[in-house]
């Protein structure tokens, strides 16, 4: 199967590339840890990410905003003992932060769909020259977040964030994904 030029050959990345990555997803706990993950990303290679989300899961009690709001000082620092996750006591410190500024929000999902005006963005890139880094919507996004108190989570990685959860689809043409995802969300 053609994928997008990003894909590498390992296992748990095309899972990720033919299962999740680019489809539209409305689920706020989704929605949630992929806000952290792609902070937890920043500086680093997604697929390190993902080879750690399973050990994120276990440790930062399945992205569950109510409890990491919670998390303590302590907790933080035990966390940087542990080898499964990125030890980096900002970015730990910023989960706890985001958890807090999520709970906040009324309607997460429905506040995070609106910077695309609710229906997902279908671009139709011929090559990876094409796709941008950023785009004006990921710049409102990373403002109004920051507005809303959020850290880690710059225009860079709110537009991995939107593509990550289908706001926007840059599967390119050349990959499989592309129609099938253009056509099921229009």
């Amino acid at each position: 199967m053609p994928r997008c030029f990003w894909c590498t050959a390992d296992p748990l990345y095309i899972d990720y590339h033919d299962r999740e990555w680019g489809t539209p997803q409305r689920d706020p706990a989704v929605l949630f840890e992929f806000l952290l993950l792609e902070g937890f990303q920043a500086g680093l290679s997604w697929i390190t990410i993902l080879k750690k989300r399973e050990r994120y899961r276990e440790v930062l009690y399945r992205f569950d905003p109510e409890r990491l709001a919670r998390l303590t000082d302590v907790e933080i620092e035990d966390l940087m003992q542990d080898p499964g996750i990125i030890r980096n006591r900002a970015k730990l410190r910023a989960a706890r932060q985001n958890a807090q500024a999520w709970l906040k929000l009324d309607d997460p999902a429905g506040w995070l769909w609106s910077f695309v005006g609710d229906t997902p963005r279908i671009n139709h890139f011929r090559d990876r020259s094409e796709v941008p880094a950023i785009t004006p919507e990921a710049e409102a996004m990373s403002k109004a977040l920051k507005k809303a108190g959020f850290t880690f989570v710059g225009p860079t990685i709110c537009y991995a964030f939107m593509q990550a959860m289908g706001l926007v689809m840059d599967h390119t043409l050349d990959c499989d994904r592309h129609a099938e995802l253009a056509h099921s969300s229009a």
